[in-house]
């Protein structure tokens, strides 16, 4: 509950039922919120009134949504007259982004919920554009479960320095990639990090990076879901767009819209949604087959104002390259997957041309 919103409410509160022509803010001497719960102390010399006055805060703070009132008194008066409590200056918590060095477009892929299909979605992005002609990098920000080094086949490639501890990425089908997942002991060693440790790696990876010469353009793989590294990212980082990945059944696309609600909220614009999972062709008629049942991805996008980028078939293939280290975009070209990453990449450009 708003600060503003319970100080309004006592302000227009009056006690003229008792006889008194002033309102419980006039009474008050603390107040705390919590959520919708609400703690006030107020000022009564007597018991005569408790009641009423406990009643009477009970019922206006309840009917702005507080779901617990408590109520306390004091019969100390004041030591002088205090103002009433005034909400603190609020800050744009979005004024210290930077942007990365050495990179011109940052685009972030994100999902919802897991098991997607996101990192495919950001590794086969990433090759699309470099196919096309530019300078990508690839930076793999899921921290607790980096898959960017298998995907790309670079678990065996070495992270070196520069003189200033500026970390070079190594390359894998020249594109420039940095994960967690290269810097480990093994692949098999987990990552058991708190908060702050988190977001300490996590800045590394957004600004102490040396991407060279400089990338037209920065796949940032995120972690599944709206947490810690979501939040970071988008209050230190200056952020072009966001793709979501999703697939589409009912309970993927409800996570789809949360992820929009939350780059809203850190204030980076979505390019649109990526369907993955689409649709199975059967080899021996061509038939295409919902095997998710009827899309209504589609449908999400134009709720929420964005666009469906496009729609990534079910293919065996994907996986199996993915296992090997080679992105279905440059394994297999004329594969139906293949055609969609490149027109998703196309569509990608435009929204952030425009």
């Amino acid at each position: 509950m708003a600060l503003q919103g319970v100080m309004d409410t006592l302000k227009n509160a009056n006690l003229e039922e008792i006889g008194v022509s002033f309102s419980l803010a006039d009474l008050l001497r603390d107040l705390r919120i919590d959520g919708n719960n609400v703690y006030i102390k107020l000022f009564s010399p007597s018991e005569k009134y408790h009641d009423y006055l406990k009643e009477k805060a009970e019922k206006v703070l309840k009917s702005i949504g507080a779901e617990q009132v408590e109520v306390e008194f004091t019969s100390e008066p004041p030591k002088q007259q205090q103002p009433p409590p005034q909400p603190p200056p609020q800050q744009n918590p979005f004024e210290n982004r930077r942007r990365i060095p050495g990179v011109k477009k940052v685009i972030a892929v994100a999902s919802g919920k897991g098991g997607v299909g996101k990192s495919t979605v950001a590794v086969n992005l990433a090759a699309a554009l470099k196919k096309m002609g530019y300078e990508v990098g690839y930076l793999d920000a899921d921290m607790y479960g980096p898959s960017g080094p298998t995907m790309l086949g670079a678990k065996d490639k070495q992270v070196t320095a520069t003189p200033d501890n500026k970390l070079i990425p190594p390359e894998a089908h020249g594109i420039k990639m940095m994960s967690i997942g290269l810097l480990l002991p093994s692949e098999d060693t987990p990552v058991i990090w708190r908060g702050p440790v988190l977001f300490k790696a996590l800045s590394q990876f957004l600004f102490d990076i040396n991407w060279g010469e400089g990338l037209d353009f920065l796949i940032i793989d995120l972690p599944p879901g709206t947490g810690d590294v979501q939040i970071t990212l988008g209050q230190t980082a200056e952020i072009d767009g966001a793709v979501i990945v999703t697939t589409p059944q009912d309970v993927a696309l409800i996570d789809v819209k949360k992820g929009i609600q939350m780059f809203n909220e850190v204030q980076i614009p979505v390019l649109g949604i990526v369907e993955n999972m689409s649709y199975f062709v059967c080899p021996d008629n061509g038939k295409a087959y919902e095997i998710f049942g009827k899309s209504k991805t589609e449908e999400i996008a134009k709720q929420y104002n964005t666009e469906l980028l496009g729609k990534i078939p079910i293919e065996p293939k994907v996986a199996e390259f993915a296992d090997l280290g080679i992105p279905i975009v440059l394994a297999k070209e004329d594969s139906n997957s293949a055609k969609a990453f490149m027109e998703i990449a196309q569509n990608v450009i435009r929204k952030l041309s425009e």
